[in-house]
Formats: C-alpha cells, sequence, structure tokens
C-alpha cells in the first residue's frame, strides 16, 4: 500500500523538474517546493547557508528530490579555474550539501534522491565539467548509502538526453538515443517509495 510522504523537491521547474513534480502528485504525495523564484520556498543550493534556511523553513519531511543544477559547457583550453569551481559548486558540492545537512532532518527512514546526467559515462565536446561533476555525484551517492543514519536512503538518477529538450541542444547530443522526461520521472517514484540505496538509476 502507498504511503503518503511529504517530499522536498528542489528544482520544480523546467523539463525535469515539472515532470518529476507531476509524477509524485499524481501518486498523491504531499509535495513542498524549492528554487531560487516561483515556488514555496527560496533557496540557492549552492550556498550552505541557503539550505540551512530552506530545511528550517521546510519543516518535516520524508523525502529530499533534487532536480537542480548548473554547470559551464565551454571548450577544454578555454575552461578556467573559475569555470571548473562553479561547475562543481552548481552540481557536485550543491547536492552533497543537500544530504550532509538533511541526515539529521530526515527521519529514520528518509530518503535522497539527486540528479546527474549521461555525461559520467558518456563524455560529449565542451562537455568535461559536466562529466566530472557528473561523475564525483554518482560516487558519492554509493559512498553515502553506507554511512546514512538508520535506514535512509540515498540514489541518483541519471538520464540521458530528453525527447522534449532535443530542440534546444541543437546538434550537441547527435546519435543519441533521446527519451521521454516521463521516464526519468518514474525513476524518481522508483527512488522515493523503493526500498534500494546507493543506486544509480540510469534512464536511457
Amino acid at each position: 500500500m502507498l504511503v503518503r510522504m511529504r517530499i522536498l523537491l528542489i528544482g520544480p521547474h523546467g523539463t525535469l523538474g515539472s515532470a518529476v513534480r507531476a509524477a509524485l502528485h499524481e501518486r498523491g504525495h504531499e509535495l513542498v517546493t524549492a528554487s531560487r523564484t516561483g515556488a514555496d520556498l527560496h533557496v540557492d543550493i549552492t550556498d550552505p547557508d541557503s539550505v540551512r534556511a530552506l530545511y528550517d523553513q521546510a519543516g518535516p519531511v520524508d523525502a529530499v528530490a533534487n532536480a537542480a543544477g548548473w554547470v559551464p559547457w565551454r571548450p577544454l583550453a578555454e575552461l578556467t579555474a573559475d569555470d571548473v569551481r562553479a561547475g562543481l559548486a552548481g552540481k557536485t558540492l550543491s547536492q552533497v550539501e543537500l544530504v550532509r545537512q538533511g541526515l539529521h532532518r530526515l527521519p529514520a527512514h528518509g530518503s535522497f534522491t539527486l540528479v546527474t546526467g549521461i555525461l559520467a559515462r558518456e563524455p560529449l565536446l565542451t562537455g568535461s565539467v559536466a562529466s566530472l561533476a557528473n561523475g564525483a555525484v554518482e560516487a558519492f551517492v554509493m559512498a553515502a548509502a553506507i554511512e546514512l543514519p538508520g535506514r535512509q536512503r540515498i540514489n541518483v538518477v541519471s538520464p540521458t538526453v530528453f525527447e522534449e529538450s532535443l530542440g534546444a541542444y541543437g546538434d550537441t547530443f547527435a546519435g543519441f538515443d533521446a527519451v521521454p522526461v516521463a521516464r526519468a520521472a518514474a525513476a524518481y517514484v522508483k527512488s522515493v517509495e523503493g526500498h534500494q540505496t546507493g543506486r544509480v538509476f540510469r534512464v536511457a
């Protein structure tokens, strides 16, 4: 029997976030959304103080699901140290911070669902920082799973390019098999409602 949960969803807008929000809502869960703009709560996940305030304001939640993250796309020869730091802050450190600060905020049955992408295993031109950030998050999830307190769980959803986003990317993902974003949203449902932990749910 489905247990209705109170879920903190970070990044409820955009192609992925909107689909995750709809999927979890349709399953009957109560959602508390957070973003820089246009959500129930404000958060900048690259700022640890903002993450702390988010948890304070959200109150008790059963699960945290993140669909937010950013990295710069630039040729390797043009990358600056600031680009690399920004990518790690926007996609890796931000998600680690959500988990680090959430450990003692979630109940024993709580779960975290993070996000990466296909560049962790299929590199593309100008995507070296994305590959770096995604790979680091996936390694973190596998390591964190053996240290979470109680019966808490952690997984990461790693999708390929979405059919709905192909127009925005042009030829960037030429030859890749695109998937409907609903498939990635279903992976979030699997992570939130399931029992697995330390998993990379590849959606390809």
